[in-house]
């Protein structure tokens, strides 16, 4: 007791004779001496906080590094310059018949689906359209078909999808082993690590150049008679012919983390030429089995990729002008971030639970000193002390728990979130996906951690604070 009255002496000492202010550091100096007296407390109370705060940043930090993975990944593959293009839906011609065009709720439906009947047909020579306008860099259509996949005496199902080489060649194809096929004609294709996993194969190096058998489905019309229709109802001599063909392995690409709107996302890419030989059904709906021949003519979708995002707004008008859909994943940006957002609010709320039980610990801490400082305060009041600089020393003294609270609350934060992701990925590169970074430290996250910490500690001292200014000096020095 009587080192903080000598102690406060000489701050109100300086204070009075007006030669030297009272400085930040003499009070934090004072705050450090008060709270080292109650080392168990003190210690105690900064852990509450430490652990608030490690919670709110390893939450926090989780949610910017699935956002920076997500935008970044989108953005080095160059995602958001591929436009698809698509015929438009609309209605059939018995239910446009019964639509009234005068009807202001059926008007717009009535125009789109006049629109979708004078659509291009999404062909070759659209293609070849396509690719004359200005800031296309290349376009090309959706082709997948299912396939049987036969190799090393091992055979699994999967949907092959028609590549062009330029879109092998860019970031859109992630290889781990051997090169992207040359050319369009070329006899070759690249397979996914993720089917080789399911055929138990590990050593992806081993497997390039080897040859590969993709066996397909093709309708064979002979069999379609009246003769044969009770058999092929009762799924007896099916309509259908297997015709195989054999490739050789040029590379081996990584298997997609992220699902959505991506042009590359089968297990088999092959190129234009041989595919366009091969007997198949091309089908990349269900749907196309129950849909009349004049739909089934042309490609389902055709994906362009732009030089640049600028020219994405002027080929999208172009299109609809047209009658045609359009998705640019562009214009789901804002909805990705609002997304993004939420999510930072959830888990923003789920570590507010741990701040605010560190603030009722500051709360408390801080009672109990003034309770304990009872007679002290007297003095202090009694010597010269105004309300002001008894506010001042409790918010120091909160103020330094919730600086002790933010480093090491970082720090916590930093060492949880790093075993995290050591752990998750240790189990996810085991199956085959690559090694990412799940939670991202930026520097304002870390600064705001360390800032946040203060202001509420701060704001749970504010009543302590001003309990203690308001002690009567007079009655506390009468207290035992």
């Amino acid at each position: 007791m009587m080192l903080f009255i000598c102690a406060m002496g000489k701050l109100l000492n300086r204070k009075k004779s007006g030669k030297e202010p009272v400085r930040i550091s003499d009070y934090i100096e004072h705050s450090f001496s008060n709270l080292r007296k109650k080392k168990l407390r003190t210690f105690l109370t900064t852990f509450g906080v430490v652990i608030g705060i490690g919670a709110l940043v390893s939450m926090f930090s989780f949610g910017k590094g699935v956002q920076k993975n997500v935008t970044d990944s989108f953005k080095k593959m160059g995602l958001f310059n591929y436009i698809a293009v698509y015929p438009s839906s609309g209605r059939s011609r018995g239910e446009q018949a019964n639509m009234d065009p005068d009807d202001p709720q059926n008007q717009i439906q009535y125009e789109q689906v006049s629109d979708s009947a004078n659509s291009p047909i999404l062909d070759d020579n659209f293609l070849q359209e396509i690719r004359e306008i200005k800031g296309v860099e290349s376009a090309f259509a959706e082709i997948r078909f299912p396939a049987q996949i036969r190799f090393n005496e091992k055979e699994q199902f999967s949907l092959v999808s028609v590549i062009p080489a330029d879109v092998c060649r860019s970031e859109l194809m992630k290889l781990r082993a051997g090169k992207a096929y040359e050319g369009d004609d070329e006899n070759s294709l690249i397979i996914n690590d993720s089917l080789l996993r399911r055929m138990d194969i590990k050593d992806f190096e081993a497997v390039i150049g080897e040859q590969i058998e993709v066996s397909t489905l093709a309708m064979d019309p002979n069999l379609l008679n009246p003769m044969k229709l009770m058999s092929i109802m009762q799924g007896e001599n099916l309509p259908f012919n297997q015709e195989s063909y054999t490739f050789t392995i040029a590379g081996v690409a990584e298997r997609m983390g992220m699902g959505g709107f991506i042009p590359v996302r089968s297990d088999v890419y092959m190129p234009p030429g041989p595919a366009e030989d091969m007997k198949k059904i091309s089908l990349t709906n269900i749907k196309d089995f129950f849909q009349p021949a004049e739909k089934l003519k042309g490609y389902s979708a055709i994906t362009i990729k732009v030089s640049s995002v600028k020219y994405i707004d002027s080929i999208k008008k172009q299109m609809k002008d047209r009658g045609l859909g359009t998705f640019a994943l562009i214009d789901q940006l804002k909805e990705i971030k609002t997304a993004f957002m939420f999510m930072d609010m959830f888990l923003l709320a789920v570590a507010m639970i741990g701040i605010t039980v560190a603030s009722l610990g500051i709360i408390n801490t801080m009672v109990m000193s003034i309770l304990e400082r009872y007679r002290e305060i007297g003095i202090m009041k009694a010597v010269g002390a105004s309300e002001n600089d008894v506010k001042k020393i409790f918010f120091f003294e909160s103020g330094v728990i919730g600086f002790l609270g933010g480093i090491f609350g970082l720090a916590l934060g930093w060492v949880v979130s790093t075993v995290i992701n050591q752990i998750a990925n240790h189990f996810l590169v085991k199956q085959g996906a690559p090694y990412t970074d799940y939670f991202s430290f930026p520097w304002w996250l870390c600064l705001g951690a360390v800032g946040f910490s203060i202001l509420v500690s701060l704001g749970a001292g504010l009543y302590p604070a001003v309990r203690a200014a308001r002690v009567d000096p007079v009655v506390a020095l009468r207290h035992d």
